[in-house]
């Protein structure tokens, strides 16, 4: 107690207008990314069985899909690939006829100022089901970012605005950028997947994009959950330095530190992917009504961007919009 006044923090919690007013965090819907799964054929929105009201849309139905994004107020959508038919280099990825490749055009076409970031990657496209090119029993890590930069390559061809290379394959935003560059798609962005973590949270997304690792685990090329933040800061710095645009932090929640830590370092814009797991343990959590859906999403948004993220994907991004 101060002899001249009472300090009292509740004085800035006394109503909603007042904790608005010193909130200090806020989300918008200009920082949210809302990622869609394309997959081959036509007419096709099917319900994905492990992630509540999310599907897989063929490249013709997307477009809906788009169009209601867009009206919601999201700019920005990252779109995965699931493959007609896989093969052990994952060639169908980088086809002109791909399913990814056809949706960036239709969405584009049907809605030019959405911004379109594409997943480049071979795991949904190799019938080992790992990021990269097996030989020899194991990834061979510069083959497969050559591979990688021709995916690249191609998408940004069909009209994607940013590339978004998930791999952790140590040196392919260097490759990529080049390739973009040497292709005439000197514009054309890169998100990096930085700092992503061989997580446990990965496990629905794993079903939807079809994409389990047919042997072994993707630990030898995905961060340690247990590894120090400095290794994170290492292969954030490396990222940026090949010419990573935006740098990502996957998962969100159990890396909030790696968030943190990174805002405070690089001067870049700070993505956060909300992933499948977490994104479902909310889900289940709320439909058996051990927590409030709303109050929970909120919360979990709000410890992200108080960590420091820039940008957040997030399955709950269309529900959000109509909240905040």
């Amino acid at each position: 107690m101060n002899d001249k006044f009472t300090i009292r923090m509740r004085r800035l919690r006394t109503s909603e207008s007042m904790r608005r007013l010193v909130r200090g965090v806020s989300i918008s819907v200009d920082n949210l990314v809302y990622p869609l799964f394309v997959c081959p054929g036509g007419g096709v929105k099917k319900p994905i069985g492990t992630m509540a009201d999310c599907f897989h849309f063929s490249p013709d139905k997307i477009v809906d899909e788009a169009k209601e994004i867009f009206e919601l107020g999201i700019r920005a959508v990252l779109l995965f690939g699931l493959a007609e038919n896989k093969d052990e280099t994952g060639s169908q990825a980088y086809e002109d006829s791909g399913a990814v490749q056809q949706a960036i055009r239709n969405i584009k076409k049907a809605v030019p100022d959405m911004l379109v970031i594409t997943d480049v990657c071979l795991c949904a496209y190799t019938t080992c089901g790992h990021c990269g090119i097996i030989k020899n029993g194991e990834i061979d890590n510069d083959i497969t970012c050559e591979v990688l930069a021709k995916v690249a390559v191609s998408h940004a061809k069909a009209g994607a605005d940013m590339v978004a290379p998930s791999d952790m394959m140590d040196g392919r935003v260097g490759i990529i950028r080049k390739s973009l560059d040497e292709n005439g798609f000197g514009d054309t962005a890169i998100m990096s997947y930085s700092a992503k973590y061989a997580s446990a949270f990965y496990g629905p997304f794993r079903d939807a994009a079809d994409s389990a690792p047919a042997f072994g685990d993707r630990k030898t090329y995905q961060m340690d959950i247990a590894s120090s933040s400095k290794q994170a800061m290492r292969e954030i710095e490396l990222d940026i330095a090949e010419g990573a645009d935006i740098v990502m932090v996957k998962p969100a929640l159990p890396y909030l530190d790696i968030i943190h830590q990174a805002k405070q370092r690089f001067d870049v814009p700070i993505a956060a992917y909300q992933v499948s797991g977490e994104y479902m343990m909310i889900d289940s959590a709320a439909k058996q009504g051990v927590l409030d859906r709303k109050t929970a999403v909120l919360e979990s948004l709000y410890a992200i961007k108080r960590a420091g993220a820039d940008i957040i994907i997030t399955y709950f991004a269309k529900e959000i919009v109509k909240w905040i």
